[in-house]
């Protein structure tokens, strides 16, 4: 049977008692009826395991001493996928969630002429992507950046030459995202950001700007997809071999 995991801010280096928040707290002791000297796991979100001993059971303030560190690597490719949030939240917070299950690395809510749902409640879409990270059992949590304007975003990647996609819906000429990733150039491509437009895609101005700042047009298919699947769309590309 799997041990209850939680999360916990990064612990201090020499740290070994950790008082538990008051959600985590509540849950290990009034929902899971947890006592003294049972054993939990913890995740920074950063990359450390640790196990844990429950030494004060109290439901607000419930204390574990750390017993073991164990420390997983970072998945080996970097996946970023910067998308214009959607009208109903409800299918915008799915797609964090499922981003998460599968490895994504960052997230950028980016914000285009098009983007109709501008109110972006980041604690609420931060706490979806650590419940994610525990639901999957992982230990590195993707980093779910502030909201910026397509333009900004663009510039902030100004520098960086390889590994940059757009996905739009102009019929212009694209390349099957699969083709890009299978030709034999591109197998190291391991740090990789794609832009995933809103509801009515990205403007014409939006992919000229993209494609002048070497961003690569791509497919991703034969149908055209909402935005949230073609963001979980473009993250399975890019993660699975």
């Amino acid at each position: 049977m799997q041990l209850p995991f939680f999360f916990t801010e990064p612990l201090s280096a020499p740290e070994t008692s950790v008082t538990l928040n008051d959600e985590n707290s509540k849950h290990i002791v009034q929902v899971l009826r947890m006592q003294g000297g049972e054993q939990i796991k913890l995740t920074d979100g950063l990359g450390n395991i640790y196990s844990a001993a429950i030494t004060d059971a109290r439901k607000k303030k419930c204390t574990v001493e750390i017993t073991e560190t164990n420390i997983v690597k970072p998945p080996e490719k970097n996946v970023c996928i910067a998308i214009s949030p959607v009208k109903n939240n409800s299918r915008f917070e799915w797609f964090l969630e499922k981003a998460t299950e599968i490895g994504v690395s960052e997230i950028v809510p980016l914000m285009c002429t098009r983007t109709e749902n501008r109110h972006f409640r980041y604690d609420r879409m931060h706490s979806i992507l650590i419940s994610a990270m525990l639901q999957s059992q992982q230990a590195w949590l993707p980093k779910l950046h502030e909201p910026i304007k397509f333009a900004d975003y663009i510039e902030s990647l100004k520098t960086k030459a390889a590994g940059k996609f757009i996905a739009h819906c102009e019929e212009d000429n694209k390349t099957s995202l699969k083709e890009i990733l299978n030709q034999s150039a591109n197998q190291l491509i391991n740090r990789s950001s794609i832009l995933i437009g809103p509801e009515g895609d990205f403007t014409k101005e939006e992919i000229t700007m993209a494609l002048q700042n070497n961003f690569a047009p791509v497919s991703l298919g034969n149908t055209r997809l909402r935005t949230e699947t073609a963001g979980m769309v473009a993250a399975t590309i890019l993660l699975i071999d």
